[in-house]
């Protein structure tokens, strides 16, 4: 029973986006590793963009500082 969980920024990520990204990953899961996709689990997390950071700076309103 794969489980899956996709961390992306909270920019408005449309339900169809959301819905290829599950489609997308449990295609792949079934193609590539053989598994079923009837228990195969997608979770999509949306996670504020000030959480994020690259290269020790921190997203902000003007991109990373």
């Amino acid at each position: 029973m794969p489980y899956v969980n996709i961390k992306i920024t909270d920019e408005q990520v449309t339900p169809q986006q959301k819905r290829a990204l599950i489609e997308g990953t449990t295609k792949v899961l079934q193609d590539v590793l053989n598994k079923n996709p009837a228990s195969t689990f997608i979770v999509i997390e949306e996670l504020p963009l000030e959480n994020w950071g690259l290269h020790a700076k921190q997203y902000g309103p003007n991109g990373f500082t």
